[in-house]
């Protein structure tokens, strides 16, 4: 029987095989690159200037595509499959998707981190494990850094939320706290005569951080610094506070400590909206007004650079809000310059993530306070002292004018330039003392009778 062999041409027929990289050093670097940008387009584009929780379910949304980037390419297209990617990968997502829909409060997450700071711990240990198992080369030293960092957030976590819940027995309040409703507020008073000073703090201040200023202050004028809700020893409210939120607060909070008017108010930064909103809605409360480098209601508007400014500090105190439940809140906390008591209890009291989450609460209602300050239109002749920082004026176009405006709201009025920053207004030794200074003037002039000027 002959058998017949048919040979079949290959020539011209195309391998179906793709070519395989055998290092995936590219993929790890693509998939960190998307993972990073991914968490930044989120945190600070899609979801600029959100709550805590929403800010870090973003994160945690963005970081689980840069492992599944990693699981899914590695697998396609080297000879190295990093699989255990896919375990962070759903891991982060699901969470931040629970973050998102959610949005547990600051209670709930502190009490949280008790489970997921230990749960991310172990979950670094073992992708370390499976990284050295399956990934050779430069590609195990870019991801070594990442593991590195979630490692150290995972204990950083720990520590702040024990170092917190310590502070908050070192550091008790320097005053008394009182029943404002369905929540209470700290005011810590010195001094006596009247009229009383009340002092209004700015954007990520507290009542200590007039201390400086107090000190300087006599024993015969009657100063009370207070915190807003959600700062330091006064209690969290549900949601941000606007100003005449802010001004039936202290009005109720003076009433309960039985402070009577009439009343200096005396306002550093958005303070000064704060303390103009007050005035605007309890004029008959108003004996004289102290504005120390403060926030022109009309900031907006009339300083060019300030709405891009606020655009990014915006961004920047909800990511901050992260940063300080990780630990980091200590790296921006106030004390620097203060008396070693003070500044450990400043310190204590703005390096937490309550602290941070309040500054990002506060900085999303500045133009609803802007509007609502806007509606003090004069004093009258009323004492009015502006002090305005000489900084402000030579970093910011329109600054001296926007003073010059406030400074117009009362015929009995003085308008200084102040050789200081805007800070320094508050905590420079020198600038603090002219501060202070300014205080008295306007107290003696409401007492004597005497025009300011």
């Amino acid at each position: 029987m002959n058998t017949k062999t048919s040979i079949i041409p290959t020539v011209g027929l195309r391998t179906s095989k793709r070519r395989r990289i055998s290092a995936p050093t590219r993929v790890v670097g693509a998939s960190l690159f998307a993972g990073a940008a991914c968490a930044l387009a989120l945190s600070l584009v899609v979801f600029s200037g959100a709550t805590e929780s929403v800010i870090t379910g973003s994160m945690l949304l963005g970081f689980g595509v840069g492992w599944t980037v990693l699981a899914v390419l590695s697998a396609r297209l080297t000879d190295e499959p990093q699989t255990w990617a896919r375990v962070p990968a759903v891991t982060m997502s699901a969470t931040g998707v629970a973050l998102l829909v959610f949005t547990p409060q600051n209670g709930i997450i502190t009490w949280l981190t008790w489970l997921w700071a230990p749960a991310l711990l172990i979950l670094t240990v073992w992708m370390a494990i499976q990284m050295r198992r399956t990934l050779a080369g430069r590609g195990r030293w870019l991801l070594t850094p990442v593991l590195i960092g979630l490692a150290l957030a995972s204990i950083g976590a720990v520590i702040q939320t024990i170092t917190t819940q310590r502070n908050e027995d070192a550091y008790p309040a320097p005053g008394d706290v009182y029943s404002v409703g369905d929540h209470r507020l700290h005011l810590d008073c010195r001094g006596q005569g009247s009229p009383t000073v009340v002092l209004f703090s700015g954007l990520g201040e507290i009542s200590s951080s007039w201390a400086k200023i107090t000190e300087e202050l006599g024993a015969d004028v009657r100063v009370c610094a207070y915190d807003r809700a959600g700062q330091a020893w006064s209690d969290d409210v549900a949601s941000p506070q606007d100003g005449i939120a802010a001004a039936k607060d202290l009005h109720a909070l003076l009433a309960s400590a039985g402070e009577e008017a009439p009343f200096v108010l005396v306002g550093h930064s958005i303070g000064g909206p704060y303390a103009m909103t007050y005035a605007a809605r309890y004029p008959e409360q108003v004996a004289g007004m102290v504005l120390l480098d403060s926030s022109s209601p009309r900031q907006l508007t009339d300083i060019p650079s300030y709405p891009a400014q606020y655009a990014v500090m915006r961004r920047g105190y909800a990511v901050s809000t992260v940063l300080a439940r990780l630990g980091a809140g200590g790296l921006v906390a106030a004390g620097a310059g203060y008396p070693d008591d003070v500044a450990a209890r400043l310190h204590a009291m703005t390096s937490t993530p309550r602290a941070a989450r309040n500054a990002r609460d506060e900085i999303t209602t500045v133009p609803i306070l802007f509007k609502q300050a806007q509606a003090l239109t004069s004093l009258g002749d009323l004492p009015l002292v502006v002090l305005t920082a000489s900084e402000s004026v030579d970093d910011m176009d329109g600054w001296s004018a926007a003073q010059d405006q406030m400074a117009a709201l009362s015929t009995n009025r003085v308008h200084r330039e102040v050789e200081s920053s805007h800070q320094g207004m508050v905590d420079d030794h020198a600038a603090s003392i002219v501060s202070a200074r300014a205080i008295e003037q306007v107290v003696l002039a409401i007492r004597s009778g005497v025009s300011i000027g």
